[in-house]
Order: structure tokens, then sequence, then C-alpha cells
């Protein structure tokens, strides 16, 4: 059982996907930067300054008007976040366009480099062999 072990973790699937699993870590931290620092900024100043990620209702409880969304789920309330739920909705549909856009430039460094540099030109190899014949059967004719 321990050599089936080490022979699963040796398998290239394995450790391509654990290289793709911590890079995934990595550009998920990148990108959520991207959307929560640089994006969603733009989009608060384009609506207005709404913040979404504030707006509740308050489904049972007592919570205080003005009450932010953190201090209002302290006080054990039920908590009906729509806009933690629509900020989780905008920031999914950038973080989409961002990894397609990713993932259309990686397809065509791809297809830059499995393209053949050295094509060798087409070397005319002269009459066919149909051409010949009708060429003598011409010459006879005469």
């Amino acid at each position: 059982m321990l050599q089936e072990f080490k022979d699963f973790i040796a398998k290239g699937n394995v450790m391509d996907l654990a290289v793709g699993i911590i890079i995934g870590a990595a550009f998920t931290a990148i990108v959520s930067s991207l959307v929560a620092d640089l994006i969603n900024p733009f989009i608060g100043l384009v609506l207005g300054g709404v913040d979404f990620t504030s707006m509740y209702v308050v489904l049972s409880g007592d919570v205080a008007a003005g009450t932010g969304l953190d201090a209002a789920r302290e006080t054990g309330a039920a908590i009906f976040a729509y806009g933690a739920f629509i900020t989780a909705c905008i920031n999914f549909l950038i973080i989409a366009f961002v990894v397609f856009m990713l993932v259309k430039a990686v397809n065509r460094l791809k297809a830059v480099s499995e393209k053949p540099d050295d094509v060798a030109p087409e070397v005319e190899t002269g009459p066919s062999e149909l051409d010949v014949l009708l060429e003598i059967r011409d010459s006879l004719r005469k």
C-alpha cells in the first residue's frame, strides 16, 4: 500500500495539480486585491458611492438604524446580508473575466510557440506523368 501511495504521488498529474493549486491560490490573492482595491472603488464611484457590502435587512432581533453589518451580526440578530451577496456576484464576474483574459493570452502564446518557424518552400517537381504522356501524344499527331 505504501508503494502504491508513492507511485500515486510521483505521477506527473498529481504534481501538476499541486502546482496548479499553489499558483491558483497566489493568483486568487492578486485578483482579489485587484477587485477589492482597484475595481470596486470605481464601481462605487460610478454608482454614487454605494457600498453594497454594508446593505442588509434585519429579519429578527433588535439592531439600531445605521449600524454596520459586522456590528449587526454581533448583536445576534438574524441578518439578510443581500449587499454582501451582490458584492460576491460582482467579484465573481470580474474574476471570471480576468481569468478568461489570462487563458486567452496563454492560448495565444501557445499558438505562436507551436507554429513552425521554418516552413520549407514548395519545390516544383515539374510536369506530371500525365502531362508528359499528353505532350508525347500531341507530338505524334503532328
